[in-house]
Parts: structure tokens; sequence; C-alpha cells
């Protein structure tokens, strides 16, 4: 998952919007949003290379995502990221033991953010600094660096999804996260890629031969614990592959 934004707000009528896109190489096998067979209590998609996934929920109320950070020069982790997501949808730990848990073997992984919630509230644990963090009502946003870290494209998504929460809605959200406007060289960040790769990855929807957005997620939560949970999945140059949707 490279780009998720979200707004926060407990005791609202709908506490927690998130519209969020994985970008990955078309390359590795995945499966779309889905009830687990294996812990039917979780709707996620399926990284099939690791056993892992990007973001997802489960039926007690749980939600976890992910993004990874990104420089080139980190190890590789000796575990795949994807786990931090499923462990803890299918778990039963608390989020504050999870977190502990996980941030004293955060150097397992290559570089990651977490978010995990149980819907009464929501945390994030980056891996470049271990210290859990409750958050506070707000609208956030994630791409491959620190929390809110202004990158154009994390600037204009959360722009987009806070003029969205009057009345938000999957395909308003889903239209925010298809663009594909690249930012201008002047305002890209230095990450250690080249200038190339830094530009097509600056769009908040990806689209190339080998790497792109492969799926699109929107997430409404509201108050009485019920979920509409809507995911698009893209091919090579993003070409649509699928619509999947849950009413939980």
């Amino acid at each position: 998952m490279c780009l998720i934004v979200f707004a926060w707000r407990p005791f609202h009528a709908q506490p927690l919007i998130v519209a969020a896109n994985r970008d990955e190489f078309y390359a590795r096998p995945a499966l779309p949003l889905a009830q687990w067979a294996h812990a039917p209590h979780v709707y996620a998609g399926r990284d099939l290379e690791a056993g892992g996934t990007w973001l997802g929920v489960s039926v007690d109320g749980r939600f976890a995502a992910l993004t990874n950070i990104r420089d080139p020069n980190q190890p590789l982790g000796r575990r795949s990221r994807g786990d931090l997501v499923a462990q803890f949808l299918t778990g039963k730990t608390t989020i504050e033991d999870y977190l502990f848990e996980v941030a004293g073997r955060a150097d397992e992984y290559g570089g990651f953010n977490l978010l995990v919630g149980d819907g009464r509230s929501l945390h994030y644990l980056s891996s470049a600094n271990p210290e859990p963090q409750r958050l506070g009502e707000g609208v956030y946003g994630l791409s491959n660096a620190g929390l809110d870290t202004p990158w154009p494209k994390l600037v204009k998504a959360k722009a987009a999804l806070s003029a969205q929460l009057d009345d938000p809605q999957p395909s308003a959200l889903l239209a925010l996260l298809s663009d594909a406007q690249t930012a201008p060289v002047s305002e890209l960040p230095d990450t250690g890629v080249s200038l190339a790769t830094e530009t097509l990855l600056s769009s908040i929807f990806i689209a190339s031969p080998t790497y792109g957005t492969r799926a699109s997620t929107a997430l409404i939560v509201n108050a009485d614990g019920s979920r509409r949970f809507v995911e698009h999945s893209f091919g090579p140059y993003g070409g649509r592959l699928g619509e999947v949707e849950f009413q939980l």
C-alpha cells in the first residue's frame, strides 16, 4: 500500500473514512478483497507471494493498513511487512499490547508505517521511530514516508478527502484515488530513486507497464459498527480488472 488518506472522527456518525491505493509490481501475485477462507472473520486482499495483506477489516471491528517506507538503501526485512496487518486482523491481542510487541521487533521488517484500530481508537506505528502513537481526531495521510509527510500527492489527496467529509461516498473516494497527474519536478521529494521513477511515483494513481496501482479501496465505518468496503483492482497501464463490495 503506497497511499492512505483517512479521517478519524471519534463519536461522529461515521468515525472512520479511508481511501487507499496499493501500489505494487503487477507480476506479484495477489487476490482481491474477499472473506478469508481460513479466517472467515477477516475481509482483506491477499498477497500470494508472502501470505499477508495491505489493508483489511474484521467482523469484530478491527481495521489495519500498511505502507512501505521508500528507501533504496534499507536492508531487506527478514519477514514480510504484510504479516503485520494479517496478524492484527486475525488475532485478539489489544492494540496497545500488539504495537508494543511489534515495536520490539520492528527491525525484522523493511521500513513500514502501520495503522491499527478497533472501532474505539486508532493508532500509528512507524519503523523509523517505533513509538506507538494514539491518533486524535483529524484528517491524516500516509505515503512512503512518515505520517503526514507533505509530498504533493498526499497533500492533494488529503484536501480531496476533506472536501468529501460532509457526505462521503465510495464512488467519490475512489474517484480521488484515480488522479494520475504527476507532480512538477520542482516539488518532487528526493527518496534516493531516479528522477524518472520519482516522477512516476508522484501521482496518486500510478500506471506503467510493470508497476502501478493494483487496488483502490474505499472504506466507510459507521458508529453502529456497520461498514461499506469497496475495492477496484487494476493491471498494467491501469487497466481495470474488477470490483468487489462488502457491506458488513
